[in-house]
């Protein structure tokens, strides 16, 4: 499919709200702008955004005023496009809010799971809607089968695969193609077991791979471009080994990632091996990550480090798994809603970095400035790590969490240890259970949701509530979006430049400032697998450091990465750096 087939779907975010319940509110215009003044956020925590043991204080202030978009409470994003290129004079930007109750159009109706005695006894509001970027409207998307706590990822040809979810979405699989008005094709029964907290994972052919959820310790293949087919499914007995008893589990949700060799990376609770997806065979049993918990409810963040490939033709290029915060294996058990008195645990500090290179690689362990839980873990264009959201104490779950972790925090795998940790400008507003980031074509990070409750549950229906469900979403902007750092910025030139690429093929990419003389060592070409993120987790995020080949004035030749190992077939967010400010990415496609 050509890249220019797909700009109007490429242009949006699509939100899937996997909530069943649902509340009445009033109409509120897309554009309408909300102030907070309030220095501190609305909610009934026992800590207001401090360490876990340290005094008391009014917690911390953040910018005023956000940038949002908002429909439901538990979230998961599919980023597909660009939004707007606007210079960031703050860290964070003022809001914007949809419509609370989005009706579904044409009209569809199920019968209403939870909420008040007050509310309608039919939900007609939309689970999924398709956000525009660059003008804020959003178009309700039909969703059949419950897509609650679900996974998916962008097929290779653009669409959007969603897998698993609650009730009759179990073993569901939807397909949304990009074009204006496309909506979910589904077959409910396409999956092999249920697929309810597990993850998706694009493999070097391009299809997907399912990997575990609640009482699955297996995984099977799915095709990008199918809704009818045999499954394939392979135990996993690395998943049934790590389930925690007395329902803490802490091994939903796994961390899977794509090795140069085809093999798969899996971490699940605090153990972890190499798998080949093919066979089912563990080619390696890796070390175990001391400390405690790191997938759901304890909810660590984890990211593959950004992939060197502008090395020498002979070298390997280094592959490393960064695996950081969670709790101890019995945190949920502590912080459980049933339970008469509850207590939130502090949140582990400690991040663990492995060589996956390496037969006999052990963990290096470093220490974040704050301790996090359920936080979100993003690569960003110029190779940092962004870790924002979260919590400081307590788990995953139903108001599981105490101590919201405000403070976003910049990790740089380049710089040496003990240096690679910077603390960022706080938000005041909660970000805790079902909350979201991702990262936006023009290097903003888009962070929506927070809802630790069933339904909605907010201070204009006089519910009671220990964090309030979120209505805003923000807009970040890491340092590098700087306006004094703007004299850096390059413009790629989309319309001359390559976007259809061939793996190992050489592509050129045109800049607009083609008078200025630039040096080819100020320069990184990378490319960024656009996630899908939800609970935490943002399942096939990966981001490559192209070679460059030459520099020149207004071009700039780049050799696309090598395998589909590297690279699955698919589309990508292409970024010229300079001088550590990124350009504002360009979508491309890699074919077989």
């Amino acid at each position: 499919m050509k890249i220019s087939s797909t700009t109007t779907f490429l242009k949006s975010l699509v939100v899937l709200s996997l909530l069943f319940f649902y509340a009445t509110a009033d109409e509120v215009s897309p554009h309408t702008v909300s102030r907070y003044r309030r220095s501190n956020p609305t909610h009934r925590s026992q800590n207001n955004g401090r360490e876990p043991g340290t005094p008391k204080t009014g917690g911390s202030k953040g910018k005023k005023g956000y940038s949002a978009v908002y429909l439901d409470s538990d979230w998961s994003l599919a980023i597909t496009d660009n939004s707007q290129h606007m210079k960031a004079k703050k860290n964070w930007k003022p809001p914007t809010l949809p419509p609370l109750k989005i009706q579904n159009n044409p009209p569809l109706c199920k019968p209403r799971f939870g909420g008040r005695d007050t509310d309608p006894p039919q939900d007609c509001t939309a689970h999924g809607v398709e956000y525009d970027i660059e003008t804020a409207q959003v178009r309700p998307l039909q969703v059949d089968s419950s897509p609650w706590c679900s996974s998916g990822g962008l097929g290779q040809n653009g669409n959007l695969v969603s897998t698993g979810g609650d009730k009759d979405g179990f073993r569901a699989v939807r397909n949304l193609k990009p074009c204006p008005n496309c909506e979910f094709e589904e077959n409910p029964r396409a999956l092999f077991a249920n697929r309810w907290y597990a993850t998706q994972h694009t493999l070097a052919d391009g299809n997907f791979i399912l990997v575990g959820g609640r009482n699955a310790f297996n995984y099977e293949i799915v095709p990008s471009d199918s809704l009818q087919f045999t499954p394939r499914m392979q135990e996993l007995p690395l998943l049934e080994d790590t389930t925690d008893d007395g329902g803490r589990e802490n091994n939903l949700y796994p961390f899977v990632n794509l090795l140069p060799d085809g093999n798969l990376f899996v971490f699940a609770n605090y153990k972890s091996i190499v798998l080949n997806p093919n066979t089912g065979e563990t080619i390696r049993n890796l070390p175990d990550l001391p400390g405690g918990s790191r997938n759901y409810p304890a909810s660590g963040m984890s990211a593959l480090l950004p992939i060197d490939l502008d090395t020498d033709e002979n070298s390997v290029p280094k592959v490393e798994v960064l695996i950081c915060g969670g709790n101890t294996r019995e945190a949920y058990t502590y912080s459980d809603l049933q339970l008469p008195k509850r207590t939130f645990l502090p949140a582990l500090r400690d991040c663990g970095k492995l060589n996956l290179n390496k037969e006999n690689a052990r963990w290096e362990i470093e220490q974040m400035p704050s301790r996090r839980v359920m936080g979100d873990m993003l690569l960003l264009p110029t190779g940092d790590v962004l870790m924002i959201n979260g919590a400081q104490a307590g788990t995953s779950a139903w108001d599981a969490a105490d101590i919201p972790n405000l403070t976003p925090v910049l990790y740089s795998p380049n710089k040496k240890k003990g240096k690679r940790f910077q603390e960022l400008t706080p938000t005041n507003i909660p970000r805790m259970y079902h909350s979201v980031s991702v990262v936006l074509p023009n290097g903003e990070i888009l962070v929506a949701g927070s809802n630790t409750n069933a339904f909605y549950k907010m201070e204009k229906y006089h519910d009671d509530f220990r964090f309030p469900t979120e209505l805003r979403v923000e807009k970040f902007s890491p340092p590098y979006l700087d306006p004094a750092l703007d004299k850096y910025r390059l413009e790629i030139l989309e319309e001359v430049s390559d976007k259809q690429l061939k793996h190992g093929g050489e592509f050129n990419v045109m800049i607009g400032q083609a008078e200025r003389k630039l040096k080819q060592s100020n320069i990184k070409v990378t490319m960024y697998s656009p996630p899908f993120t939800t609970h935490g987790y943002s399942m096939n995020q990966r981001l490559l450091i192209l070679k460059v080949n030459r520099v020149e004035k207004g071009h700039i030749s780049v050799v696309a990465p090598p395998s589909a190992t590297l690279a699955p077939p698919g589309h990508y967010l292409l970024f010229v750096v300079h001088r550590g400010v990124p350009s504002r990415g360009m979508w491309v496609h890699i074919t077989q």
